[in-house]
């Protein structure tokens, strides 16, 4: 008897394993191995057919942290992320409630609103050039019918960072609209009914009812904009490729930038493992805090 329990436990350990294999092997192949790579990396330093490289440590990290570059980067990116992160956000939900409620044409309103997501990047950052361009760009069209003078929205250190936020905007709300709005129809209508009933307002309803309800959505949201925030690029080489003057530069970019354009492979990973460094305390500080907080835990 012992043995048949034995087997049988080995036999369904097995079949577990067996199914986990697939996701294992891929998440080895793309996942584990290069971050481990890029770790390796990181340590060495640059080398060259004359001068192989060699092995120094915590060296790149700190060039890294001296170079200002990477800190006008990093603040770049820290203002992109403040920007779009709640601005997207916020939309998205303003977007979903109207999408939600009973209009005229709300499915054409819902399909309007989601086509910005499905356009490719690089299309959408030509499509944004038109708007942008300082000759006959569309907002200094309509500007020039008020008689304000053209603005070169990409080639002003000032204006070229929050050109490209308005882009990731307009890109990104669509997309989370589509979760707000599958969170705001498994709602029951009568928790509304109820609040109506009991007299409360528009805004009782929605900060006691509707915002605690939609918090679990919104915290996926808002993991998903973080990830989204570090990993531009494509709108980047259409529009500004970083400039001016690294004003509109992202970290992505610049990893992309040290790697393939000055062929400077331990920076790159040393930025990269900060980034996933970063990352991770992130995603910790969701499962550890936020997670409890938003499920009541």
């Amino acid at each position: 008897m012992t043995d048949a329990f034995t087997f049988e436990r080995r036999r369904r350990a097995l079949h577990g394993w067996l199914l986990l294999s697939p996701a294992l092997i891929m998440l080895t192949a793309f996942a584990f191995y290069p971050s481990l790579a890029t770790m390796v990396t990181s340590l060495w330093s640059r080398g060259t057919r004359r001068n192989p490289a060699e092995f120094v440590g915590l060296d790149n990290y700190r060039y890294l942290f001296d170079d200002p570059t990477f800190w006008q980067v990093a603040s770049n990116n820290l203002l992109y992320a403040l920007v779009t992160i709640p601005a997207s956000m916020a939309l998205a939900l303003v977007m979903a409630l109207w999408a939600n409620s009973k209009i005229p044409a709300r499915s054409f309103i819902r399909t309007a609103y989601f086509t910005p997501t499905v356009l490719p990047m690089i299309a959408a950052a030509n499509l944004w050039l038109f708007f942008y361009t300082p000759s006959f760009g569309i907002l200094n069209q309509i500007g020039a019918l008020f008689g304000a003078e053209p603005v070169n929205w990409l080639g002003q250190p000032e204006t070229a960072l929050w050109a490209i936020c308005v882009v990731t905007i307009w890109k990104e709300a669509g997309f989370f609209m589509i979760f707000y709005l599958a969170a705001l129809q498994t709602i029951p209508p009568d928790l509304k009914e109820a609040a109506e009933i009991e007299g409360a307002s528009r805004w009782t309803y929605a900060r006691r009812i509707l915002l605690p309800l939609l918090m679990p959505t919104t915290l996926f949201i808002l993991v998903n904009a973080m990830i989204n925030s570090v990993k531009l690029i494509d709108h980047l080489f259409i529009l500004t490729k970083g400039g001016p003057s690294d004003s509109s530069k992202l970290i992505l970019y610049y990893i992309w930038e040290n790697a393939f354009a000055y062929f400077d492979r331990p920076s790159a990973a040393a930025m990269t493992v900060l980034v996933l460094a970063l990352m991770g305390a992130l995603a910790a500080f969701q499962f550890l805090v936020l997670d409890r907080r938003v499920h009541y835990r």
